[in-house]
């Protein structure tokens, strides 16, 4: 299940290039060459990253922290451990979601040319309503 921040930047990335996320990594990875897509892909991937990590090391400190669980020596480093990688996958998620974002507000599509451009090679042709993925 998508997060809130990830799910955010995957929205803005559809919506700038047209097209699903499923078809915007298919060309990204056929493509082979860096590209815009595949930097905002990237960091789309490391939000979602940290935002499982979130998750996770959340889960592993309410078991710790269970009530019928007694807190010990070696209990009281794991807590301590938790603590430390949820507040560094925080940073590392409001980090990367501030950058990518910033990146994205300064993208916008660009009106469909009069005579339309050739297709992206393995992406289909736009809609006529929605015109080509291009950047500013």
């Amino acid at each position: 299940m998508p997060h809130r921040t990830s799910q955010a930047i995957t929205e803005r990335i559809e919506a700038l290039y047209g097209r699903p996320r499923t078809e915007l990594e298919a060309h990204a990875d056929a493509t082979g060459h860096p590209s815009m897509l595949a930097a905002l892909l990237g960091s789309l991937s490391a939000v979602e990253f940290a935002e499982r990590d979130i998750a996770f090391q959340a889960e592993r400190l309410r078991q710790l922290t269970h009530p019928d669980r007694e807190i010990g020596r070696f209990t009281a480093g794991h807590l301590l451990d938790c603590a430390r990688r949820i507040g560094e996958a925080v940073a590392v998620r409001d980090s990367q979601a501030r950058h990518t974002t910033a990146v994205l507000q300064s993208l916008h599509r660009a009106p469909a040319p009069a005579e339309q451009a050739p297709a992206t090679p393995g992406l289909p042709a736009p809609a006529p309503a929605a015109s080509a993925a291009r950047t500013r």
